[in-house]
């Protein structure tokens, strides 16, 4: 059985979640006794197995993605020049206009549409290539006219871009 840190609260159902730094961590409820989350730790076995390893190839990837002050500062004036760009594009194509385009440094999502439209962009989507930077700038476009993931929102995503699955993967790894 894995090792594992307990947090029990006022929840009715047992969870599992595999932290950054790949401990296994279990949220249960108040009154569940300890023979039965060992149990539940037993039976997801394969889960934390395959989970662990997820987070480890995801740590590895962040690791080899660091950057020095100067190549932060050449990929920030980088997006700063291109995505606006690659914005205008794609803005006429679809016909929708965000009401404004920021660079932000978030680490954990490569852009984000606001619900006043106005659409960020990491500059760490600098890293990847054009092709890859185009289904971002096109899949936040899509949200000024659906704020959502809905089949809608993804029918325009392809009608714009019909390899986006490809593309999607290409910030995968």
């Amino acid at each position: 059985m894995a090792e594992y840190t307990l947090v029990r609260s006022s929840r009715r159902t047992m969870s599992l979640e595999i932290t950054v730094d790949l401990r296994v961590l279990v949220r249960a409820p108040f009154l569940c006794s300890k023979r039965e989350i060992d149990r539940f730790v037993t039976a997801h076995a394969d889960w934390i197995e395959k989970h662990v390893a997820i987070q480890r190839r995801r740590n590895e990837e962040e690791a080899a993605r660091q950057v020095s002050p100067e190549e932060e500062m050449r990929l920030r004036a980088l997006a700063q020049s291109v995505i606006p760009l690659r914005v205008a594009y794609y803005s006429e194509v679809m016909g929708l206009v965000p009401t404004g385009v920021r660079i932000t440094s978030a680490r954990k999502r490569f852009g984000s549409c606001s619900s006043k439209n106005s659409l960020c962009f990491s500059w760490r989507l600098m890293q990847y290539s054009l092709e890859a930077i185009d289904y971002v700038v096109v899949h936040e476009l899509a949200h000024i006219r659906h704020h959502d993931h809905s089949a809608a929102f993804h029918a325009l995503v392809e009608s714009v871009l019909p390899d986006h699955r490809a593309r999607r993967a290409l910030l995968r790894g």
